[in-house]
């Protein structure tokens, strides 16, 4: 072979290994966004990616730390000059430039926040050097409410920025829908842990310190353990912060409170608990199961105590207690793979399943079944429908309530 047939060899060669080590080396890194799709599938993806971006700031409701957290993406995906954000009294949030502009902006936006209707105007601007000549205003509006405005400017009028403008508002107004769907949710959870407070019987409190008077001569030792217990159940009953709490804490709190219900009713009710170790970490709702147990307490006993009374007219046992088989409670909680799985159960007067049906519709009249659909909605609004009560009854036949609890789910943390 020839010097020139080598050298073509040895060309062909360097280019051939050339290729490879560029073919290798875009195969073996990750690929860029660069790399993929048309410009057009590019394009779609850089404004979707902008767009997530801001959603996150305003979902937490139009004030000045959100609108300066999504201003700059705002106006990214606009393409514009500036933007600026208000609401119903003031500029929250100026990006980009001509900074000076946003002083006579809430006059200019006065009809808009009064009428809810887009508007353009030309700035007013001495500055030669300025490019902002023409500006587009647009409502942000929350249940036919006019919170505020976004207003995009540009060098000179556009019919296109102007639809482009209205398209981003109406985006930025869903976001904005969805934190007060989340800000009403939460003061919806606060409305029934208020309510589930306020459940907690006035007479139940009466019965409880009445027990613990009982003591105070005959057993002070045993008076002054149930009034420790009494004040730490109202203490976490009636706690300010959190909405959640750890299964460890719901069961400290209901053994309190059935140390107070012992106290009164002694050996006619009788409570076993079985708990997997394991599952006490598990967050769940605040006061979600004390309602349950308080209504298998209540239909427990209330078969037992008409007749005690009936005894105590007659010259029989005087007080409540009167005489009858114990009333069986059980509370269990298991390990079951993902979850955690609560099951209450007693022995008492049962229930119509039908009557179950009406009060977790919301038929059961407003002093009956309140806890029972309380605790069934929150359970349905935190985790989903699939994790709704399970109640097995009959009458006659007892009463026994299922709880799910997923182990894990984001935003529910014990506090």
């Amino acid at each position: 072979m020839t010097g020139a047939g080598w050298a073509a060899l040895v060309l062909l060669a360097l280019l051939l290994l050339g290729a490879g080590f560029l073919l290798g080396r875009r195969t073996a890194r990750p690929l860029r966004t660069s790399d993929v799709g048309t410009p057009v599938e590019h394009a779609t993806f850089e404004t979707l990616h902008t767009a997530s971006l801001a959603a996150p700031p305003l979902r937490a409701g139009l004030t000045e730390e959100s609108a300066r957290k999504a201003a700059r993406r705002l106006r990214s995906l606009l393409g514009t000059d500036a933007l600026c954000l208000t609401d119903r009294d003031r500029v929250l949030v100026w990006d980009g430039e001509g900074e000076h502009h946003g002083r006579p902006v809430m006059d200019q936006v006065r009809d808009l926040l009064a009428t809810g209707r887009d508007t353009a105007f030309r700035s007013d601007c001495d500055d030669l050097d300025c490019p902002l000549r023409w500006a587009v205003a647009v409502p942000l509006t929350v249940d036919n409410r006019v919170l505020g405005s976004l207003v995009a400017y540009a060098p000179r009028e556009s019919a296109v920025l102007a639809r482009a403008a209205g398209e981003v508002a109406r985006w930025a107004c869903v976001q904005l829908e969805l934190a007060e769907l989340d800000r009403s949710r939460t003061q919806l959870i606060e409305a029934e842990i208020r309510a589930l407070r306020a459940q907690i019987s006035p007479h139940f409190i009466f019965n409880s310190l009445a027990a613990i008077a009982s003591f105070v001569r005959t057993d002070p030792e045993r008076a002054r353990e149930l009034l420790l217990e009494f004040a730490d159940f109202t203490r976490y009953s009636f706690r300010r912060h959190g909405d959640f709490t750890t299964l460890a804490d719901e069961l400290h709190s209901i053994d309190q409170y059935l140390a107070l219900v012992r106290a009164r009713f002694g050996d006619r009710l009788a409570v076993t608990l079985q708990i997997a170790p394991e599952v006490l970490p598990v967050a769940l709702p605040f006061l979600c199961l004390q309602p349950l147990v308080e209504n298998a307490v209540k239909h427990g006993l209330e078969g037992a105590v008409p007749a005690a009374r009936s005894e105590a007219g007659a010259g029989g046992t005087s007080g409540a207690e009167g005489t009858r088989s114990a009333t069986r409670i059980t509370i269990s909680a298991f390990d079951a793979g993902s979850e955690a799985e609560v099951v209450i159960e007693d022995d008492g007067t049962g229930m119509d399943p039908e009557r179950l049906r009406q009060i977790l519709r919301g038929e059961g009249g407003r002093s009956t079944g309140i806890g029972l659909l309380n605790v069934d909605e929150r359970l349905r609004q935190v985790y989903g429908d699939d994790y709704g009560l399970v109640m097995e009854t009959g009458i006659g036949a007892g009463m026994k309530i299922t709880v799910r609890l997923p182990k894990y789910r984001a935003g529910v943390h014990g506090s």
